[in-house]
């Protein structure tokens, strides 16, 4: 496995010229991410799984219609919606009619509801979660909620501002190819090992989960 420092001077080295720091993400710090609103959480949710297999821009553009049949995605509401409510929105031509993802945000809503009763907020449990089982919380999330398998739940985290890392088709390349794996990690074996592997580029740099996603990313085809 090679160090971080191998890492960012190879990015730096074949992406020379450019401002290397402006394309690596920044996450909430605990603190703000604990202060997020619950219901702009689930909105966020809500949203990644409706953009999965869409155009992104074709979720985001039908957005304001998706805040107003969810009750700008208050958990309380939206965890009781009945089933007639639920199909009532497949008549809505504002939506996108999916039926399981539509079904999904009620579970999602009831998920987000269960973990601020005992925990305060949904906010607060994710900022809570250590960075160091990020796996363990795309786990619980892919458990507890509906539709956050593969990719959704670390995606719905970035956008969320926690920091986790993603398992991009590059990112997987590069873990390939250093040796870390030897196919895309779905066994948690394979998993922990990945995580093993960003934990210690995380204490050799000080730098979050994302960043060294980033950089990682950028490793691969040069």
């Amino acid at each position: 496995m090679k160090s971080f420092k191998w890492i960012y001077e190879h990015v730096a080295e074949h992406r020379a010229g450019e401002d290397i720091e402006s394309l690596l993400p920044e996450p909430l710090s605990r603190d703000v991410l604990a202060l997020q609103g619950d219901g702009r959480l689930l909105s966020d949710l809500t949203r990644r799984v409706f953009r999965a297999g869409l155009k992104y821009s074709l979720v985001d553009s039908k957005w304001p219609a998706f805040e107003t049949a969810f009750w700008g995605f208050d958990p309380d509401k939206v965890s009781l919606m009945s089933d007639q409510q639920l199909e009532n929105l497949m008549q809505n031509d504002q939506l996108i009619r999916h039926w399981g993802k539509i079904k999904a945000t009620r579970v999602n809503a009831l998920m987000v509801h269960d973990i601020a009763a005992v925990h305060g907020s949904f906010a607060r449990w994710l900022a809570d979660w250590p960075e160091e089982d990020i796996i363990g919380l795309w786990a619980e999330l892919k458990k507890r909620g509906a539709q956050l398998g593969g990719n959704s739940g670390p995606a719905f985290l970035r956008m969320a501002g926690k920091d986790t890392f993603m398992l991009t088709d590059d990112v997987v390349a590069a873990l390939k190819a250093q040796g870390i794996v030897e196919k895309r990690p779905t066994a948690k074996r394979d998993l922990i090992k990945v995580q093993q592997a960003f934990n210690e580029w995380r204490a050799q740099s000080g730098r979050p989960l994302c960043q060294i996603s980033r950089l990682l990313s950028y490793t691969v085809g040069w």
